[in-house]
């Protein structure tokens, strides 16, 4: 599944090089409130310029009405200061305003206002928008569906180390989606998204070198990105991550950690780790199955830290 930036930017707009501007001064106090938490200096500052047409401030306030900071939560009212900002062309309000439609938050679902917005965020070089747009062409939101045009919006934001771009471009590339099927360059833009922490990308790219995919196999380096992928929570790594430990294939073959990986994978209802950890359970001694439930209740306790 393809990723679509798919919460709001929540975070305030930090403008830059404002001393020469009449608002400016009072812009920073804003800004100096938010990070003391005092978020109700910062709407008395902002209000103002927001009313005063300062597309920043009205970004701002939109975040803040969005996030309930300061004020009562009124996507409503979010989407109002949204819509202000972005008629000026700022590039952050018309992805949140874009959001806002795709949600149906504060205004009816609306896809082609979706596009509409990010489509006007994505020509201004925004990579979370560019990304955003090749998904709606990808899935055929509010425009007909068009690999080709996906990769396009997708291979410019990950250009730009847009990450969830990345990944995408390389699903693409593994599935000849727009582009001629080629694994060795899906492994290249799973990597660079992998190596900024994408889970998916990382389970992706365990695969790849645990298949011999686009790289010459290597259960070692698959290994490596199961695990990482797996410490973040994803249930389809933590499931190999299991059955890597159950062949010993990469790591030195342990029935205790594979048990605890099936565990944790089943934990989260992937119905084979229930099974297997099951069949694997009546070749284990029960010193063992108790060590590794044991130790699964405290991987999961800390966070998958030290697993």
């Amino acid at each position: 599944m393809r990723h679509l930036t798919a919460t709001l930017c929540l975070t305030l707009a930090v403008l830059l090089g404002s001393a020469g501007m009449g608002w400016g001064a009072d812009f920073q106090k804003g800004l100096d409130a938010v990070q003391r938490g005092d978020y109700t200096t910062a709407l008395r500052e902002w209000k103002p310029l927001a009313k005063q047409g300062v597309a920043f401030a009205q970004y701002n306030l939109g975040v803040m009405y969005a996030n309930g900071q300061g004020v009562p939560q009124n996507y409503k009212t979010a989407v109002k200061w949204y819509r202000l900002a972005a008629e000026q062309g700022l590039a952050l309000a018309q992805i949140n305003l874009g959001l806002m439609y795709r949600e149906g938050q504060g205004v009816h679902q609306n896809y082609k206002n979706v596009m509409k917005w990010f489509r006007l965020a994505a020509e201004q070089g925004n990579a979370k928008a560019q990304n955003s747009l090749g998904f709606m062409y990808d899935n055929g939101q509010g425009v007909p569906q068009n690999y080709k045009t996906a990769v396009k919006w997708y291979r410019l934001a990950a250009k730009q180390g847009d990450a969830d771009a990345q990944f995408n471009l390389g699903v693409m590339y593994r599935k000849g989606l727009g582009v001629p099927q080629n694994d060795k360059t899906a492994v290249k833009w799973y990597k660079l998204a992998a190596e900024q922490g994408d889970a998916d990308a990382q389970y992706n790219l365990g695969s790849m070198y645990r298949e011999g995919q686009g790289v010459l196999q290597n259960y070692k380096t698959a290994v490596k990105w199961y695990r990482l992928a797996a410490k973040q929570g994803d249930a389809d790594a933590q499931y190999n991550l299991g059955f890597m430990y159950h062949e010993g294939k990469g790591v030195i073959q342990d029935n205790v950690y594979a048990h605890i990986w099936w565990n944790i994978a089943a934990s989260q209802g992937v119905k084979n780790a229930t099974k297997n950890r099951d069949i694997l359970a009546k070749k284990m001694t029960p010193a063992d199955i108790s060590k590794a439930q044991r130790l699964a209740q405290k991987c999961v306790k800390k966070s998958y830290k030290g697993c």
